[in-house]
């Protein structure tokens, strides 16, 4: 189990030279990208104003087999606007927070997210939130999950992970991973598009993260009626990314 501190408080805009340094990136952090064909026609929903974290601007965090993780590098990638990067360094470190049977398996089990601690990924999704002008990051996900009642068909259109099809009937399919996401920040951003999460083995990834303590203080609905799956009119997800 993960187990993680905040250490370090330092310049907004300065790294700390002696802060142990991640692995470099791997090439299939969960899987190697595929693009997809699969269809629905199911709308999109609003979205609304988030709230915001306030956290050191570099941090670190230490795991039970005695390995030193550094936010630095994330912090990095997305100050300079570097969403790719940024969404690969978010992985690695949800893999290294996660323990090490995730580590060796190169990606995380569903249920192995609550070994990640609330600090940690509260850290992760304020850097989002922060260089993205609360655009980003897992608590605006949260928020726009919802709003679409749970419904991970409604909120993956509404996420823009899907794309609308030129037919007379209003149909959509999975985007294509990496080429047909959306890599930088502007108005045609859609809200909470980063960072994504592997649906390859279905929603049960998203919604361990989604409902995670770290999200716990995030504004419900009213009225829930507890979560829904990908709508019966879609293939099997492969979110390879």
């Amino acid at each position: 189990m993960a187990s993680s501190s905040l250490r370090t408080l330092l310049n907004h805009h300065h790294h700390c030279s002696s802060f142990k340094r991640l692995p470099p990136p791997s090439s299939s952090i969960f899987l190697n990208p595929t693009s997809t064909t699969t269809t629905t026609n199911i709308l999109s929903t609003s979205s609304s104003s988030t709230t915001t974290f306030s956290l050191p601007s570099s941090i670190t965090s230490t795991t039970n087999i005695s390995q030193d993780i550094s936010f630095d590098t994330l912090q990095h990638h997305l100050s300079t606007q570097n969403f790719r990067q940024a969404d690969e360094e978010t992985r690695r470190l949800l893999i290294l927070l996660a323990g090490e049977q995730a580590q060796k398996r190169g990606y995380v089990f569903f249920s192995e997210v609550q070994f990640i601690s609330e600090i940690d990924l509260k850290a992760i999704d304020e850097l989002w939130r922060r260089y993205s002008n609360n655009k980003l990051g897992y608590s605006v996900q949260k928020r726009l999950w919802q709003k679409a009642n749970k419904d991970f068909t409604k909120l993956f259109l509404k996420l823009g992970w899907m794309k609308r099809l030129d037919t007379e009937i209003e149909q959509y399919n999975y985007r294509a991973f990496p080429d047909e996401f959306i890599w930088e920040l502007n108005d045609e951003t859609p809200e909470g598009h980063l960072p994504l999460t592997n649906a390859l083995r279905g929603t049960q990834l998203f919604n361990s993260i989604l409902s995670h303590k770290a999200f716990e203080g995030e504004e419900e609905q009213e009225a829930e009626t507890g979560t829904k799956p990908l709508s019966n009119k879609f293939l099997k997800p492969n979110y390879s990314f």
